[in-house]
């Protein structure tokens, strides 16, 4: 259909079916509350879906599946677009096997008797607008010869842009014609909305996140990575190692191989930890179907991690304001981690401590509270985000995020194992990751990331003291303060002296110690 007309048409639908939904729905505030109510009734009438759905074939399951699932769960606005996207996966039929052979020759630019000793064309799993082959390499790469390859299918990603492109075309114009539309920011939210649904057909960038956490778990014998194929992946296609696996919730097969659940499960809570709140860099839609568990001799019982299309990160300051935030609360320090959520600006300059400290005290004692095998390490970390949401504090997405990962991956390790204790495994990681940012690992991580500025300072410090020299001798006008300035030097001059030859021997004294610990 040409993108003009499709234009004209969805402006026509918009005006008969949306115009007086958006005049009745919309509010002057509370955008969430609006989008729930708007999408509520477009959902409940079934003449308006099948419309939007004719209208806009791609999107229109989708926009259906997250309109219910955000209103059914408000709170998970932020993950519902992708809960949406996998709940659709087995509605989205695969190409056929021909069809499938000509998209992987596109993609690779060659045949692919040239690649490939063997392709099996029908995927092994479909997803939308994606599906996932099985593939043997003519010459082995990085010491494989066995790989999996994840196809966009390109056409169907064509669509999806064209539509995406439609509402934003929409968003503008609603823009232009309505104040409430231009309060509600519509144009940035079909951005936004846009964003999401890309991000997750950009194979070269989920190359590079498979790529960064082989990297962080590199020689880690509870996880296995997949090594990415740089040399066949290109906009439509990743090709990487392929692992013999199972999900993690299929017991049976677990058991099966002789998979130890208990150390398993402890594994599931020790990676997901680490990778959020040591690396800083997770996945965002962490659930059991993105862990499954390699059946490979080699790596029998470790964790391999799928899908990393949506990954999120932490910034230093996040990620130690959890760590340390956590490690405060495990410890009952209710006042510390008052003290840590004002300085990370989480609650206004006018919040009283000590009421902080009781909100976070009445909420968390429960937990400590309970019999050592209900306690949830996730859902005590809930009320270390939200504890400030009283006093009209909030804390970064990011960090709800990665709680919600943490807190999904406790589930799975419980699911898996009953008696493991998540608790006491979550308190002993977090308090390692503390420990390491406190000792000399933590101060050389420091000095570190400090050294790019001194680089450029250190050359200057000749300029800037004889600057300070001109600036004082212009400001002594008699000979007492020019004898004054010149006894000042001096002393600073033995002062740093003497401090020089401190360090050089502390430096000394400690080399020498860790040379004796370590014989």
């Amino acid at each position: 259909m040409p993108p003009l007309f499709r234009r004209l048409l969805l402006l026509f639908h918009a005006l008969r079916y949306g115009a007086r939904l958006i005049w009745l729905a919309a509010p002057p505030e509370h955008k969430l509350h609006w989008m729930i109510e708007l999408v509520g009734r477009v959902h409940a009438s079934g003449r308006s879906r099948e419309s939007l759905h004719s209208l806009l074939p791609a999107l229109g399951p989708l926009a259906s599946r997250f309109a219910q699932t955000l209103a059914e769960r408000p709170e998970l606005a932020s993950a519902t677009m992708h809960d949406a996207i996998d709940a659709i996966d087995h509605m989205e039929v695969p190409l056929p096997p021909r069809e499938s052979e000509e998209a992987l020759a596109r993609a690779f630019g060659q045949p692919l008797a040239t690649l490939f000793s063997a392709v099996d064309l029908v995927p092994v799993r479909g997803g939308f607008a994606e599906q996932t082959h099985l593939a043997r390499l003519l010459t082995p790469v990085k010491g494989h010869r066995e790989v999996a390859i994840k196809l966009v299918r390109a056409e169907q990603l064509q669509q999806i842009g064209d539509e995406l492109a439609l509402l934003r075309w929409v968003a503008r114009w609603l823009e232009k014609l309505s104040g409430s539309a231009r309060r509600l920011q519509l144009r940035a939210l079909a951005q936004s909305f846009t964003d999401d649904i890309l991000r997750r057909f950009d194979l070269r960038a989920e190359a590079a996140n498979l790529s960064q956490t082989g990297h962080h778990f590199d020689g880690d014998a509870r996880i296995v990575v997949p090594d990415v194929i740089w040399e066949l992946c290109t906009a439509h296609t990743l090709t990487m190692q392929r692992i013999s696996t199972l999900p993690a919730n299929d017991l049976p097969g677990l058991h099966a191989h002789h998979v130890k659940l208990a150390p398993l499960a402890a594994h599931i809570v020790e990676v997901v930890s680490e990778q959020a709140f040591e690396h800083g860099f997770f996945h965002a839609t962490l659930d059991a179907r993105r862990v499954r568990v390699s059946i490979e001799p080699d790596t029998l019982g470790r964790l391999v991690l799928a899908e990393f299309s949506i990954m999120s990160t932490l910034s230093t300051g996040e990620r130690e304001f959890f760590v340390h935030g956590a490690s405060a609360l495990f410890e009952q320090d209710y006042g510390r981690l008052a003290d840590l959520h004002r300085d990370a600006g989480h609650v206004p300059d006018d919040t009283r401590t000590e009421m902080l400290e009781a909100e976070l005290r009445t909420r968390a004692e429960a937990h400590f509270a309970a019999e050592p095998q209900d306690r949830s390490a996730g859902s005590l970390f809930h009320h270390l985000l939200h504890a400030v949401q009283p006093f009209a504090g909030a804390v970064p997405a990011r960090l709800a995020t990665a709680q919600r990962s943490f807190e999904q991956a406790e589930m799975l390790a419980r699911a898996l194992h009953p008696g493991v204790d998540t608790w006491n495994i979550t308190r002993r990681v977090l308090a390692d990751i503390a420990r390491r940012d406190v000792d000399h690992r933590g101060w050389i991580k420091r000095i570190s990331r400090e050294l790019p500025h001194l680089a450029h300072m250190l050359p200057r410090m000749p300029q800037l003291a004889v600057r300070y020299l001109q600036h004082e001798h212009a400001r002594a006008r008699t000979p007492q303060q020019n004898a004054q300035l010149i006894a000042d030097i001096g002393r600073e001059y033995r002062r740093t002296r003497a401090l020089l030859w401190a360090c050089v021997l502390c430096g000394g004294v400690l080399g020498a110690g860790t040379m004796l610990l370590m014989w």
